[in-house]
Protein backbone atom coordinates (compact mmCIF):
# COMPACT_ATOMS: atom_id res chain seq x y z
CA UNK A 1 0.00 0.00 0.00
CA UNK A 2 1.24 3.29 -1.10
CA UNK A 3 2.05 6.43 1.12
CA UNK A 4 0.53 9.14 -1.11
CA UNK A 5 -2.32 8.42 -3.46
CA UNK A 6 -4.44 11.05 -5.85
CA UNK A 7 -6.30 13.51 -3.70
CA UNK A 8 -3.93 13.77 -0.77
CA UNK A 9 -2.64 17.17 0.50
CA UNK A 10 1.08 17.14 0.86
CA UNK A 11 3.68 19.16 1.68
CA UNK A 12 6.85 19.41 -0.76
CA UNK A 13 10.33 18.56 1.62
CA UNK A 14 13.05 19.65 -0.73
CA UNK A 15 13.96 21.68 -3.84
CA UNK A 16 12.64 24.89 -5.08
CA UNK A 17 8.96 24.62 -4.14
CA UNK A 18 10.39 23.49 -0.22
CA UNK A 19 7.77 24.33 2.22
CA UNK A 20 4.42 24.67 -0.60
CA UNK A 21 1.31 22.27 -0.07
CA UNK A 22 -0.81 21.26 -2.71
CA UNK A 23 -3.61 18.48 -3.48
CA UNK A 24 -2.05 15.37 -5.52
CA UNK A 25 -3.28 15.38 -9.08
CA UNK A 26 -1.97 11.92 -10.99
CA UNK A 27 0.63 9.59 -8.74
CA UNK A 28 2.80 7.41 -11.83
CA UNK A 29 3.86 4.20 -9.76
CA UNK A 30 6.62 3.11 -12.38
CA UNK A 31 8.54 6.61 -12.59
CA UNK A 32 7.63 7.23 -8.32
CA UNK A 33 6.32 10.96 -9.50
CA UNK A 34 3.34 12.67 -8.59
CA UNK A 35 1.68 15.87 -9.88
CA UNK A 36 0.61 18.63 -7.39
CA UNK A 37 -1.66 21.33 -7.77
CA UNK A 38 0.51 24.77 -7.80
CA UNK A 39 3.77 23.21 -7.07
CA UNK A 40 6.86 22.72 -9.31
CA UNK A 41 5.48 24.94 -11.44
CA UNK A 42 7.36 25.28 -15.85
CA UNK A 43 6.22 27.41 -18.73
CA UNK A 44 5.20 25.34 -22.31
CA UNK A 45 6.05 27.44 -25.42
CA UNK A 46 3.12 26.09 -27.80
CA UNK A 47 2.79 27.17 -31.02
CA UNK A 48 -1.05 28.15 -32.81
CA UNK A 49 -2.06 24.96 -34.46
CA UNK A 50 -4.80 24.78 -37.43
CA UNK A 51 -8.33 25.28 -36.64
CA UNK A 52 -10.28 27.10 -34.02
CA UNK A 53 -9.20 27.54 -30.48
CA UNK A 54 -5.77 26.67 -31.09
CA UNK A 55 -3.71 29.28 -29.90
CA UNK A 56 -0.31 29.24 -28.96
CA UNK A 57 1.74 30.99 -26.71
CA UNK A 58 3.08 30.59 -23.17
CA UNK A 59 1.65 27.91 -20.95
CA UNK A 60 2.31 27.46 -17.16
CA UNK A 61 1.13 24.20 -16.07
CA UNK A 62 2.38 21.50 -13.41
CA UNK A 63 5.27 19.28 -13.73
CA UNK A 64 5.65 16.11 -11.52
CA UNK A 65 7.83 16.03 -8.83
CA UNK A 66 9.55 12.97 -6.72
CA UNK A 67 7.70 11.01 -4.35
CA UNK A 68 10.79 11.10 -2.14
CA UNK A 69 10.41 14.92 -1.62
CA UNK A 70 6.66 14.92 -0.54
CA UNK A 71 4.88 14.29 2.93
CA UNK A 72 1.12 13.40 3.39
CA UNK A 73 -0.43 16.33 5.66
CA UNK A 74 -2.45 14.47 7.98
CA UNK A 75 -6.35 15.99 7.85
CA UNK A 76 -7.17 15.47 11.61
CA UNK A 77 -4.02 16.88 13.22
CA UNK A 78 -2.90 18.92 10.28
CA UNK A 79 0.66 18.17 10.28
CA UNK A 80 2.92 16.35 7.88
CA UNK A 81 3.41 13.09 9.20
CA UNK A 82 5.10 9.61 8.13
CA UNK A 83 2.14 7.10 7.41
CA UNK A 84 1.91 3.77 8.85
CA UNK A 85 0.05 1.01 6.88
CA UNK A 86 -2.41 -1.84 9.84
CA UNK A 87 -5.09 -4.42 8.69
CA UNK A 88 -8.41 -4.27 10.54
CA UNK A 89 -10.24 -7.34 12.22
CA UNK A 90 -12.15 -7.75 8.56
CA UNK A 91 -8.90 -8.03 6.60
CA UNK A 92 -9.30 -4.75 5.22
CA UNK A 93 -5.61 -2.68 5.24
CA UNK A 94 -5.80 1.17 6.04
CA UNK A 95 -3.03 4.29 6.46
CA UNK A 96 -2.92 5.99 9.36
CA UNK A 97 -0.66 8.90 10.62
CA UNK A 98 1.85 8.15 12.65
CA UNK A 99 2.05 11.23 14.84
CA UNK A 100 -2.12 10.95 16.15
CA UNK A 101 -2.50 7.39 15.10
CA UNK A 102 -5.59 8.20 13.53
CA UNK A 103 -6.94 6.11 10.56
CA UNK A 104 -6.52 7.83 7.06
CA UNK A 105 -9.93 7.72 4.14
CA UNK A 106 -8.33 5.97 1.39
Amino acid sequence: MSSIKKNDKIRVLSGKNKGKEGKVLKVNREKDTALVEGVNMVKRHTKAGSGPGKQGGIIEKESPIQLSKLMLVCPKCSKPSRTGVKTLDDGDRVRFCKKCMEQLEN
